[in-house]
């Protein structure tokens, strides 16, 4: 149903930056990008070429938390988003674990963006 989400942020390089040091470990990367007033609007997405995830210059002041979860391959590439978050200095929201509570073999790791949302790399796995 998704095809693709927006997302407003206080600094797009900052973002951009944040996004392809941390998510590297499941292939995001930049797809496109264009100028907007005096930043610019950039597309990432994975291996597939589409830009599912954009970064878009906000347009006022943050006043709710986003969650977004971002696929990962296995459970290998959410531990390796982890570690690219600490090596980023990012806060750690929740360490990679199984959440049986959303389904057996639910394993994904949170993090707290530069704007402050909430995201995730998540695995939909066979129960460790």
């Amino acid at each position: 149903m998704l095809d693709h989400l927006g997302v407003q942020v206080g600094d797009v390089a900052a973002s951009l930056r944040f996004y392809l040091q941390v998510f590297a470990p499941i292939g995001a990367r930049e797809i496109m990008r264009f100028p907007m007033g005096d930043s610019f609007v950039v597309g990432l997405g994975g291996a597939d070429g589409q830009p599912d995830l954009w970064l878009v210059p906000a347009g006022g002041g943050e006043t709710r938390e986003l969650h977004v979860a971002l696929c990962a391959p296995d459970r290998a590439a959410v531990d390796a988003v982890h570690e690219a978050a600490l090596a980023a200095g990012a806060e750690v929201l929740h360490a990679p674990r199984e959440w049986p509570e959303y389904h057996p073999g639910y394993y994904g790791v949170f993090l707290r963006d530069p704007d402050g949302h909430n995201v995730e790399a998540v695995h939909h796995g066979a129960p460790g």
